[in-house]
């Protein structure tokens, strides 16, 4: 299973990439995520079902600096990732 978010709110310049890849590994899931020209973030995160929820269940709390507004998720297709990467 997979999905890919778009995170709108306080979410660039507050180490909210970071603070996704870090969420990932704890909970064993794969993936990137990058920050979007505007102002957005995006995500895609792989792994089983139970780890793609508590992921999420994170990232709409965001860091300590972040504020999430809004989380968008969409069920796609697994691209077989083995890590997870901050893109730039």
């Amino acid at each position: 299973m997979a999905a890919r978010v778009s995170i709108a709110g306080r979410v660039q310049g507050v180490g909210f990439r970071a603070f996704t890849e870090a969420v990932a590994r704890r909970h064993g899931a794969c993936g990137w995520v990058r920050n979007m020209e505007d102002g957005r973030v995006e995500a895609h995160i792989e792994g089983e079902d139970a780890a793609i929820e508590a992921v999420l269940d994170e990232l709409r709390q965001g860091p300590p600096l972040g504020r999430v507004d809004s989380l968008d998720r969409e069920t796609v297709d697994d691209q077989g990732a083995t890590d997870f990467e901050i893109r730039h």
